[in-house]
């Protein structure tokens, strides 16, 4: 497992946990951050921060910061057992 600002332009991750303060943690959710979403690294401002991704059909801006909080494995890996998703949210809620 890494973290997502650990991808190169070009290369993509699975979402396997999202290390944020809830409120941030439901605004990525609502932007397609979550369990098994494909995220892809696309390009990176010239100064390095910030970076594109891609998930769930959008293109979405994050900081370096914000980055290193959501912890991605390599696609076709096998899914960690549980989810260490924040458990005051709702998944279901979140998701709809």
């Amino acid at each position: 497992m890494s973290v997502l600002s650990e991808l190169n332009v070009g290369e993509s991750g699975v979402v396997v946990t999202l290390d944020l303060p809830d409120s941030v943690q439901n605004h990525l959710m609502h932007m397609g951050f979550v369990p098994d979403a494909l995220v892809t690294a696309l390009r990176r401002a010239p100064a390095g921060d910030p970076t594109v991704y891609a998930v769930d059909g959008m293109e979405i801006a994050l900081r370096r910061e914000t980055a290193t909080a959501i912890h991605v494995r390599t696609p076709g890996t096998a899914a960690p057992e549980t989810w260490k998703f924040n458990e005051s949210l709702d998944l279901a809620e979140v998701t709809r």
